[in-house]
């Protein structure tokens, strides 16, 4: 049973493929070799980053917390930026801080 799809996730440059689409895909390993290894070279790029880079840090939650925001759905990691960082706004400035 297929999913509906997430409104907030729905990219109309990139559309949900349809059973046709699906019928049509072959396995990478069947494409051109020089389509594959076009694809590979692109893949080790990457392009400059939109937004300031994010440090990645290790912190411990109670796994019920943890648990709630993974079964929030995809995107929870930003979501949880978004709220300490609304959070720390709301905070009154500490000196020398």
């Amino acid at each position: 049973m297929r999913k509906s799809p997430n409104p907030e996730m729905i990219d109309a440059d990139n559309p949900e493929w349809t059973e046709e689409d699906f019928a049509r895909a072959v396995p990478f390993s069947q494409l051109p070799e020089s389509l594959q290894e076009k694809l590979r070279s692109l893949k080790k790029q990457r392009g400059p980053q939109k937004a300031p880079t994010k440090e990645v840090v290790t912190m411990r939650l109670s796994r019920d917390v943890v648990e709630r925001l993974r079964a929030s759905g995809p995107g929870w990691q930003t979501r949880v930026d978004t709220a300490l960082r609304q959070w720390i706004e709301k905070q009154p400035k500490r000196r020398g801080a």
